[in-house]
C-alpha cells in the first residue's frame, strides 16, 4: 500500500471511528505501524486529525441538530446523550480530554455542542486526548 494510499485510509477510518460508524482505527493504525513502512509520527497527525474531524462533526451535531433528536433517523439514543451530559456535568470540559474513551467518547463531543463549549477549547481538549490515546498506542505495539 503507498503512503498516500495509507495515510488517506488511517484518515478516513479515524474519522468514522469518531462518529456513529462502527470503525476501529486503532487496528489499522497498529497494523501501518507495525509494517515499518510508514513514519510514525505521521501516522498519530493524520489518525488524530481524522478523529478530530469525526468528534467535530458530532459537536456540530450537537450544536446544530438537536432539535431533530425524536426522529427515527437521528443517530443518537436520548439515553446515551443523557449519560454523557452527566458525565460532562460531573467533570466539566476537562471531560472532552476523554473524548477518545469507547462507548462515551463521541457523546460527550456532541454534548459539547448541545452546551455550547466554544470550539476553540473544545479543539484543543479533543486533540489532546486523542493525540495522546494514539501515540500511547504506537509507544505499545
Amino acid at each position: 500500500m503507498s503512503d498516500l494510499a495509507a495515510y488517506g485510509s488511517l484518515f478516513l477510518v479515524a474519522l468514522a471511528a469518531a462518529t456513529i460508524f462502527p470503525a476501529q482505527s486503532e487496528l489499522l493504525l497498529a497494523g501501518l505501524h507495525a509494517s515499518g513502512n510508514h513514519h510514525d509520527g505521521v501516522l498519530v497527525l493524520v489518525a488524530t486529525a481524522g478523529n478530530v474531524a469525526g468528534s467535530t462533526a458530532n459537536w456540530a451535531l450537537g450544536r446544530y441538530l438537536m432539535h431533530f433528536q425524536d426522529r427515527r433517523w437521528f443517530p443518537v439514543s436520548r439515553g446515551l446523550v443523557e449519560r454523557a451530559t452527566g458525565w460532562y456535568r460531573r467533570f466539566g470540559v476537562w471531560s472532552l480530554l476523554l473524548a477518545w474513551v469507547p462507548v462515551i467518547g463521541d457523546p460527550l463531543t456532541l454534548v459539547a455542542g448541545i452546551l455550547r463549549v466554544d470550539l476553540r477549547l473544545f479543539l484543543l481538549l479533543v486533540t489532546i486526548g486523542k493525540a495522546g490515546r494514539y501515540a500511547a498506542l504506537i509507544i505499545v505495539v
